[in-house]
């Protein structure tokens, strides 16, 4: 079940990454390059259309994607950390618990 709701979670987050990069990074790298879009370009070779501006849009979202998965990986291995870390050793007895033991070794002692 944990899986279903994973590759669900990951294919919308891949649209949404998709989205970011086609929408608002690609345009932004398109006025730094002076009103280049990287989407138009391509090379022809006879008639075959080589699309490599597509491709760059595809490796922007691929490395997105990556990075944000890494991250939230190396946060959920962090709390683990956290949960499995050495248990707080117990307090010092203190003078009240030690009388208190004293008292129950003495009576036991004496019966």
């Amino acid at each position: 079940m944990d899986l279903a709701v994973g590759v669900i979670m990951g294919g919308a987050f891949g649209k949404i990454v998709t989205s970011l990069v086609n929408d608002i990074l690609m345009p932004l790298i398109g006025i730094l390059l002076v009103g280049i879009s990287l989407s138009e370009l391509s090379i022809t070779v006879n008639n075959a259309v080589l699309q490599y501006g597509v491709f760059i849009q595809s490796i922007i979202d691929f490395l997105i994607i990556a990075i944000s998965v890494f991250l939230f990986v190396r946060l959920i291995s962090k709390m683990k950390r956290k949960k499995t870390a050495e248990p707080p050793k117990p307090n010092a007895p203190t003078k009240q618990e030690v009388l208190l033991t004293e008292i129950r070794d003495l009576l036991k002692e004496n019966t």
